[in-house]
């Protein structure tokens, strides 16, 4: 997940030093809403999961872990 978000946001490797408790939206200036949309984008190609509009809020992007659980989570379906 730290390479998608490194690479989507072009943070030229910082994501990579982020974990889990790292904040991201509001904190994280290169993600605004358009970099969400990319980010869903590249988690429905990389996990080979459809992210339906009705399940995707702030809290899914709060934090490096909440990312995780909603793709978890979207996975398991």
């Amino acid at each position: 997940m730290l390479s998608l978000l490194d690479e989507v946001l072009s943070l030229d490797g910082r994501a990579l030093a982020f974990d889990a408790d790292t904040p991201l939206l509001g904190s994280v200036a290169e993600l605004d809403s358009m970099a969400v949309i990319a980010v869903i984008q590249e988690i429905e190609l990389r996990f080979d999961i459809i992210v339906p509009d009705d399940e995707v809020d702030g809290s899914s992007f709060a934090t490096v872990g909440s990312v995780v659980e909603f793709v978890t989570r979207l996975n398991a379906h």
